[in-house]
């Protein structure tokens, strides 16, 4: 692959978001070859995650089109950019939309894998190296978003943020690492850190919070109470783990109450996983004193402003954020992949829907009907 397409343009099929909210239009692009420490991938697979309509919608962000959406993903690599050693043709990867340089304070501190040269910026459509984009239409630059653009048979990435995995691994189950299951999982796992047969709750029950929920799980707890709006989620949840649900809709008194009435006092950990303040209050009010570990994974709007009693922090309850599960992609998500691959984690059950690349719209419709938690978008037949 790599002798007949190196450092020549490849024209490739790629969804074109040319506007807000209109629908995607499969296109032929033109992909240039990678520059320095960037990596040219061929999708094979791709998921739709929520970011991605969000995005494309142009809610309360800065609209940038045309574009190419899409950031959880599975492919082979193609072809290197100068100085690029750690990846080669043929190798499996994951592209991510956070990355790791492995350079900077963050990259080499054990806590933190917010690199300060990779972590996201949904604002940027073009490439670090030089502020270009690398996909274009008869000479009309299309941007790129998160450093990704997945929707396209051919996408150029920088390397830090490309994990390379194991071979055998199917593509077309652990592109859903990518993005929204590692960083629910991380997020319980990495952060929150149940013990065996603790209490958790889990806010939100999307394919992040059900991430959460498998989580806890795997790490033994002996109640996973999910805590969502919708009663409709509560049936599908129980095949992540959870065992006991509760619809704040459903009690006149604060959620947190009801939890700690439960619980006995509040649960050991708690992760929240919608983006409201409220969750994210209820999900720190409602851990036990002493030794209770809260953990925000979702985004909130950005007016929003957090406020409980100080006493709440003075009675040793703990408020802790998450970025992307904690995971640090080059480093860790090869290990999340074996977690699958030796029957720890299931993905399967977060793939709800599959359609071929021709009909990507499909997979938006399922997302905004409420009806997917990950559609696999097939790139090639």
């Amino acid at each position: 692959m790599a002798s007949t397409t190196a450092g020549k343009v490849i024209r490739c099929k790629a969804a074109v978001a040319w506007e807000a909210g209109k629908p995607l239009v499969i296109e032929e692009v033109e992909v240039a070859p990678p520059q320095a420490n960037e990596v040219r991938i061929k999708i094979l697979f791709t998921s739709l995650c929520h970011t991605d309509v969000y995005f494309w919608e142009a809610k309360g962000q800065t609209p940038l089109f045309p574009r190419i959406f899409g950031h959880e993903a599975g492919g082979i690599v193609e072809s290197v950019g100068e100085g690029v050693t750690d990846l080669k043709p043929g190798d499996h990867v994951l592209p991510v939309f956070t990355g790791e340089c492995k350079e900077c304070d963050h990259c080499k501190s054990e806590e933190s894998n917010m690199c300060d040269l990779l972590r996201i910026n949904t604002d940027r459509g073009v490439m670090l190296n030089d502020g270009k984009a690398r996909f274009s239409i008869n000479g009309q630059p299309i941007y790129h978003f998160v450093g990704t653009s997945t929707f396209s048979e051919y996408t150029v990435v920088h390397v830090g943020c490309v994990a390379k995995i194991n071979p055998a691994a199917p593509l077309d189950k652990v592109c859903v690492l990518s993005c929204g299951i590692s960083t629910g999982l991380g997020a319980t796992l990495n952060v929150a850190k149940p013990n065996k047969g603790s209490s958790v709750a889990v806010f939100g029950l999307g394919a992040v919070g059900l991430a959460a929920a498998e989580g806890a799980r795997l790490a033994g707890a002996s109640r996973i109470i999910g805590v969502d709006l919708n009663s409709k989620r509560f049936t599908e949840a129980k095949k992540f783990g959870v065992t006991e649900f509760v619809n704040p809709k459903d009690y006149d008194k604060p959620v947190q109450e009801v939890i700690a009435e439960m619980t006995g006092g509040g649960v050991d950990r708690s992760v929240e996983c919608t983006g409201s303040i409220n969750a994210m209050i209820s999900a720190f009010e409602c851990v036990h004193d002493g030794w209770g570990v809260a953990v925000l994974v979702g985004v909130p709007n950005k007016d929003d402003a957090f406020k409980t009693h100080p006493i709440n922090v003075l009675n040793e309850k703990t408020l802790k954020g998450t970025f992307f599960g904690n995971y640090k992609p080059r480093s860790d998500l090869p290990s999340v992949v074996e977690m699958y691959m030796n029957k720890e984690l299931e993905l399967e059950k977060f793939i709800t829907h599959e359609v071929p690349f021709e009909e990507i719209n499909k997979a938006f419709e399922y997302m905004l009907k409420g009806e997917s938690l990950r559609c696999i978008i097939r790139m090639t037949e």
